[in-house]
């Protein structure tokens, strides 16, 4: 071995161990920590409350996946929200309503959505200064608020559980500075903060869900619901109570919010789609990047060529993220729960 070769060979191994250090050792110091969110990608889990993916939702914390998922359900046919995949009137799910570390893998599982965020708080406790996590929550058939299971609800529970771990929409703003008042105006002046500003907080996605998506006789779907919650709230000062940024969901040509109302599409700054959608011709990935926009793409083993959904090999699965980070994905959203150093990767977005 030449002598000019060892450098570029220690520099490459200390690059790549810096990427895949688990979520709880992860290196957030250098030019990353000190970048935006919006101009990172990292890596999360598909249903991550799912008992076949992981015995306990810590467990996926633990991997240092930088999304869960939790699908939940709201309907009048049960009770309370009730965190599962097909089951619409009970509960299925890895969650232990854990109130302290200790509790994380000792608790029964099948938990409601409370018990679900009650892990995340013991989890977070444990570990304070984690690089943040988004929870993307999936609202199967949508807010039932007349049941109690509405938008403000919602925001009461997530407090309840979570506290000031969690980086809302006012949390945006605040960091825009008094010249932003709605969080289009926030990300496209101030963009996000940086990632290691936002060590210890979780973000809240809220998407609409696919039987909601599905039913002819339900046109107000969770995202719209939310989105006019929050215009509803920063109307009358009270942006604060909110702690959840909806998301448009699926992708589409140019800019997708012109599906809402005028006055809802400044309160939509995250996005969310296939991969294989995101990719495809006439898609302008850069937009998404250039305005400050997060965007979760789902499904990465589907683009072509087609990898194995659970377990591919290690370097193809690491290609694929840095292919996707390259379209300006700001997380890749996968199934690959044996691969926890792909799950903890993070890496400039772009």
């Amino acid at each position: 071995m030449s002598r000019t070769s060892l450098p570029a060979i220690v520099t490459t191994v200390l690059a790549a161990v810096v990427v895949l250090l688990p979520a709880t050792a992860r290196a957030d110091s250098g030019a990353s920590a000190r970048s935006p969110l919006s101009d990172l990608t990292s890596v999360g889990v598909h249903n991550t409350y799912e008992k076949q993916r992981y015995p306990y939702l810590a467990d996926a914390l633990d991997a240092g996946a930088s999304l869960i998922e939790l699908d939940v359900w709201t309907n009048a046919l049960g009770p309370d929200w009730r965190v599962s995949h097909s089951n619409p009137i009970g509960n299925d799910n890895n969650c232990a309503g854990a109130f302290s570390a200790a509790e994380l893998r000792a608790g029964s599982r099948d938990q409601f959505f409370g018990g679900c965020l009650d892990d995340l708080r013991a989890w977070h406790d444990a570990h304070p200064d984690h690089p943040p996590v988004v929870v993307k929550v999936e609202m199967k058939d949508g807010f039932t608020a007349p049941f109690g299971r509405g938008p403000r609800e919602f925001d009461a529970l997530v407090r309840s559980r979570l506290g000031d771990t969690v980086f809302g929409p006012a949390d945006l703003l605040a960091h825009a500075g008094p010249s932003a008042a709605t969080l289009d105006d926030a990300v496209r002046t101030a963009g996000w903060p940086a990632a290691n500003a936002l060590r210890g907080k979780f973000l809240i996605e809220l998407i609409p869900g696919t039987v909601q998506e599905s039913n002819p006789l339900d046109t107000w779907w969770a995202d719209r619901a939310y989105a006019t919650h929050l215009s509803e709230l920063a109307r009358v000062g009270g942006l604060g109570l909110a702690t959840a940024f909806p998301a448009v969901h699926n992708v589409q040509a140019g800019d997708p919010r012109v599906r809402y109302e005028a006055g809802l599409r400044p309160w939509f700054v995250v996005f969310d789609g296939d991969a294989s959608d995101f990719v495809r011709d006439g898609i302008d990935t850069e937009w998404y990047h250039d305005n400050g926009y997060l965007v979760v793409v789902t499904d990465a083993h589907k683009v072509s060529p087609a990898l194995d959904p659970v377990a591919p090999r290690e370097e193809d699965a690491r290609a694929r993220v840095l292919e996707l980070a390259g379209r300006s994905a700001s997380i890749v959203s996968t199934d690959w729960t044996p691969l926890p150093r792909i799950l903890s990767m993070v890496t400039e977005r772009g």
